[in-house]
């Protein structure tokens, strides 16, 4: 027969084990409640990418509210020119939908987040688009030397956009298409001479005193434009309405720097 020492031994030994069995029953039942708390956890750091805007801009979820990015140091050819849509295709791959992470860089005049997007696996999205040929290195705006190197990579492998025989730059075209915008609302003009001079300006003629300018009255926007079609313009969020240059003028509004340079 055992004594009531041995007896009180084994049961305080089985309440106990009783008591560990129950505490991780708990922790399991809580982690089957709640199963997105693991997944919160690995991408609290980061952004979820809800859109893909053309190669070199996306927007991502920050605080509930879309945030509309730039990526900084390169420039992806536009929607209407070759390789712009399969820019664009290239960036929903990597990053639609995925959680990443964001080191701004800069705020630019239109209230747009400038800076590098990073994937989840740690590469950069910005040197991925012109390792690959989907981007230039845009050295208006950036003098990083390993975007300058990846570039002149890619020409020499000839990838992506360099496959071509002759690939214009992205700030090029729309250069030209601003021309040709300038000519075509020269060709409606009555008066030849000022069509002439229409035409030999890369400003239309709305910088003139008194002239019309169109302005984005978004709370950060402080410059005006000169061609609706400018795709600066086209990214307000706000009401886009028209001006004279002398009100412009007096808000201290200053030229776009893409259609009224």
């Amino acid at each position: 027969m055992r004594s009531p020492i041995a007896f009180s031994k084994a049961l305080v030994w089985l309440l106990c084990l009783g008591i560990l069995l129950g505490c991780q029953q708990s922790k399991d039942y809580s982690q089957e409640q709640n199963p997105a708390k693991t997944e919160e956890q690995a991408t609290e750091n980061g952004y979820k990418v809800i859109a893909i805007k053309d190669g070199d801009t996306v927007e991502l979820l920050k605080d509930g509210k879309p945030l509309r990015v730039r990526l900084q140091g390169v420039d992806c050819p536009e929607k209407n020119q070759d390789y712009g849509t399969r820019a664009r295709q290239f960036t929903s791959d990597l990053v639609f939908g995925k959680f990443v992470e964001l080191v701004v860089q800069d705020v630019d005049r239109y209230g747009r987040t400038v800076g590098e997007i990073i994937l989840p696996d740690g590469r950069s999205l910005n040197q991925e688009l012109v390792k690959n040929g989907f981007a230039w290195h845009y050295t208006a705006y950036s003098k990083d030397q390993e975007l300058a190197r990846l570039e002149a990579e890619a020409r020499a492998e000839k990838r992506g956009l360099w496959a071509g025989p002759s690939p214009q730059a992205p700030w090029e075209f729309r250069q030209s298409r601003r021309g040709k915008g300038a000519a075509s609302e020269d060709a409606d003009t009555e008066n030849a001479s000022s069509a002439s001079k229409q035409t030999s300006s890369p400003k239309p003629s709305a910088i003139t005193k008194g002239g019309k300018v169109m302005i984005c009255q978004s709370k950060g926007s402080k410059t005006f434009h000169v061609d609706k079609n400018c795709h600066l313009l086209e990214q307000c969020k706000s009401t886009i309405t028209s001006i004279t240059l002398t009100q412009a003028q007096k808000e201290r509004r200053t030229p776009c720097k893409v259609c009224a340079d």
